[in-house]
């Protein structure tokens, strides 16, 4: 049976999603708890990108259900998700080039008062002093590592119950990597639950309660981020050996 999570806030049951004809999620049965961080783990074209995206209202569902605290968000439109906290920082460099960073995170934040949206950027600029001191600047003279800072600065503009991060490392120097990953520990103390999609693995098992695997559209493995065995398992579950009625832990 999967691993319990505490006061669920995402319940995810039955979810078939892919793009078009092209099936890629077949049966995804996933839940979240309050404060909860969940690494989703599997090698590239497993499903993890895909499911997120279906999570988010980004791609619609064939089947299936995706309940967010007391909303259901199945064939919704992904504003929606928004409003409710549910909050997808999408793979990739996401920021307006040709404006500044502040410009960038007041638009994260277009649906609040001004001065309720100038609270929430000064809230998310104090978790990258690195971008914090050029939020003149345009997005497009920032690093790479730093358009990723923005890009996840923008989803805390929004005070996400569940943020969604989508490979937030990827090309990230190993300082700025922590800088992320730090941002995760700390949105955790503050109550925050993360599904985070992640290939360096042992630094996502660091901050992470529990993980799950997914190989070939399916969930093959949930465990306690702390199992002795975990990596083992891991490598069984990515080759096949393990099947998703064999989940224990």
């Amino acid at each position: 049976m999967p691993i319990s999570a505490p006061e669920p806030l995402l319940e995810v049951a039955g979810l078939c999603s892919g793009y078009g004809k092209i099936a890629v999620l077949h049966g995804i049965d996933l839940r979240i708890g309050v404060g909860e961080v969940v690494s989703l783990l599997g090698p590239n074209g497993a499903g993890k990108t895909t499911l997120l995206r279906a999570i988010s209202g980004l791609l619609p569902l064939s089947s299936g259900r995706v309940r967010f605290g007391e909303v259901e968000l199945a064939g919704t439109d992904p504003r929606v998700a928004v409003r409710q906290g549910l909050v997808h920082v999408i793979e990739g460099h996401r920021v307006f080039t040709q404006i500044s960073v502040t410009d960038n995170l007041l638009l994260a934040g277009y649906d609040l008062p001004r001065r309720e949206r100038m609270q929430r950027v000064e809230e998310a600029l104090e978790y990258f002093p690195e971008i914090a001191a050029k939020r003149q600047d345009k997005g497009g003279a920032l690093s790479g590592g730093q358009q990723q800072m923005l890009a996840v600065a923008q989803g805390l503009v929004q005070r996400p119950r569940l943020l969604m991060l989508d490979e937030p490392s990827a090309g990230l120097s190993p300082v700025l990597v922590d800088r992320v990953l730090g941002v995760v520990r700390a949105l955790k103390a503050r109550g925050t639950a993360v599904l985070l999609v992640e290939q360096l693995i042992e630094k996502a098992l660091a901050v992470s309660d529990r993980v799950c695997a997914m190989a070939q559209g399916q969930l093959v493995l949930e465990a306690r981020a702390d199992e002795d065995d975990l990596p083992h398992r891991l490598e069984r579950a990515y080759f096949g050996q393990d099947v998703p009625t064999a989940l224990h832990g």
